[in-house]
């Protein structure tokens, strides 16, 4: 029973990236875009009762509604002050996929109650034509805003813009 719990609230943050943006958009609360349907495939799964999380290990590939996520091993962690998943980590060729946004890093760590996520280990993030990459990325789902950052010991960050159908002519 604790097993299914822990599943079922796993499910309930599933939609990482994309749910805070989906709720915007469309008005669901945080509730009823967990209590979509997940589709969840990997080698191994492991739940620890006793520590409250679960693990995906393998090729994992977690699906809802217009949100995958790919990673080599994903863990995550109950809260059961908060009564919901506190915690995910994503270690491992991760790769975040929602309406034509793709994010890759080596690590993720998504804080649900906070409605954050950040790709450290060096991250990307694509849209269209358009690149941003750094050290580390963080997502702010809630504030709709990203942050990149270039990383100690000088590094940069490298944005690759491209302007095409940003300019409108104005009809003769």
């Amino acid at each position: 029973m604790r097993i299914l719990r822990i599943f079922a609230a796993l499910c309930l943050v599933a939609v990482l990236a994309g749910g805070a943006e989906a709720q915007v958009r469309t008005g669901e609360s945080a509730r009823e875009l967990g209590s979509r349907p997940i589709d969840v495939t990997a080698d191994s799964l492991t739940a620890d009762s006793t520590r409250n999380n679960v693990t995906f290990e393998g090729n994992v590939v977690a699906r809802q509604a217009d949100v995958t996520l790919f990673a080599d091993r994903i863990q995550a962690d109950y809260s059961r002050e908060a009564g919901a998943i506190d915690r995910i980590e994503a270690v491992g060729n991760v790769r975040f996929v929602q309406e034509g946004r793709e994010a890759r890093s080596p690590r993720a760590t998504f804080h649900n109650l906070e409605q954050r996520i950040v790709l450290s280990g060096g991250a990307t993030l694509r849209q269209g034509e358009n690149t941003v990459q750094g050290d580390t990325l963080t997502i702010f789902l809630r504030e709709n805003r990203s942050v990149v950052t270039g990383g100690k010991d000088g590094g940069r960050v490298r944005a690759v813009i491209n302007p095409k159908g940003i300019v409108e002519t104005s009809p003769k």
